[in-house]
């Protein structure tokens, strides 16, 4: 691996997380000019705003046919998100889980969860089974928004506190566009230098893409999560970071996942397949379960996630499990 390749993966890694904080900014600004609703800001602005690099990334490595990638960044990035970033939140603050609050999206996540293990395991995401999850996606938002308008509901409270906690947003409408126009061309370039690298360092040591997308891409395209989930913790407002990592799972799997595979069709590697989207829907269940029964994400528990997600990472590397 030479010193360009290098150069390149460091650079993609800075013009994601640039560029992705840039276009949550201008977003939210845009938006709350325009008069759009906090909620519709929490639960959509913001979801695609830190979930960009995610789309950027996937659709690059689909038309570049590294399907590992593609795929790979998508399934690493949740466990990164549920495992990584959630463990790392907690063990700043623990976090108390309203359940009322996130029930919805929760379990939205699972079935989202569950329809993609099954769509991986049969070898293709197609277009119909692409569209299918962005539909999804459409109605889950337009049902919550009506279901808020009707009467306010705990988890329409907690989008609009998603809303609340970006602070330091350019005011004006054409300081906004420029956040937004900059950021979508720092995410663009960023993930071209990064599945770029990332292929050539892959292919330089043997290593499959999809390990490569699993880790190294998916870490890095989850990088805005991560900075807006720790912010949170760090605020004390542990259930706007829980809200932030399911949220922003559920939106890599129906709206990222599901619109590059509609413009482009992704197959799934054997491995991921048969190894990698199984401990993804493990870790869904696993995270889920203390949500679902309204316990505390504790810091022991969210040192236990980070573990996991380093024991991930190290199968990963180690090679301990081969296609």
């Amino acid at each position: 691996m030479d010193w360009l390749t290098i150069i390149k993966l460091a650079a993609g890694f800075v013009l994601l997380f640039a560029g992705g904080e840039v276009l949550v900014r201008g977003s939210v600004s845009l938006a709350r000019r325009l008069e759009v609703s906090p909620f519709l800001i929490g639960a959509t602005v913001i979801a695609f705003g830190t979930s960009a690099p995610e789309l950027v990334v996937s659709l690059k490595a689909a038309f570049d046919d590294a399907m590992g990638i593609a795929l790979g960044n998508i399934v690493g990035s949740n466990i990164a998100n549920l495992l990584m970033i959630l463990g790392m939140a907690a063990l700043l603050a623990p976090v108390i889980v309203n359940r009322r609050a996130v029930l919805r999206d929760s379990l939205a996540l699972a079935a989202a969860s569950l329809l993609l293990t099954v769509f991986v395991t049969l070898g293709e995401i197609t277009r119909w089974q692409g569209g299918l999850m962005f539909v999804l996606l459409v109605v889950l938002i337009v049902y919550s928004y009506w279901s808020e308008r009707r009467r306010a509901t705990p988890s329409g409270e907690l989008h609009a506190k998603e809303e609340a906690e970006l602070q330091d947003v350019p005011h004006s409408i054409s300081t906004a566009m420029i956040f937004v126009v900059a950021g979508l061309a720092s995410v663009a370039f960023g993930a071209h230098l990064l599945v770029e690298a990332a292929v050539v360092v892959a292919r330089g040591i043997g290593m499959s893409e999809a390990v490569i997308g699993l880790t190294v891409v998916a870490v890095g395209s989850s990088l805005p999560e991560l900075a807006t989930t720790i912010v949170a913790a760090y605020r004390k407002h542990a259930d706007v970071a829980l809200g932030n990592v399911i949220g922003s799972s559920l939106f890599n799997i129906l709206g990222i996942l599901g619109l590059v595979s509609v413009i482009h069709p992704i197959s799934a590697p054997r491995e991921i397949a048969d190894f990698d989207i199984w401990i993804m829907l493990g870790v869904t269940a696993l995270v889920l379960a203390p949500v679902f029964a309204g316990m505390r994400i504790t810091r022991p528990v969210g040192g236990f996630f980070v573990l996991l997600y380093g024991g991930f990472i190290a199968v990963q590397y180690l090679g301990f499990i081969k296609p």
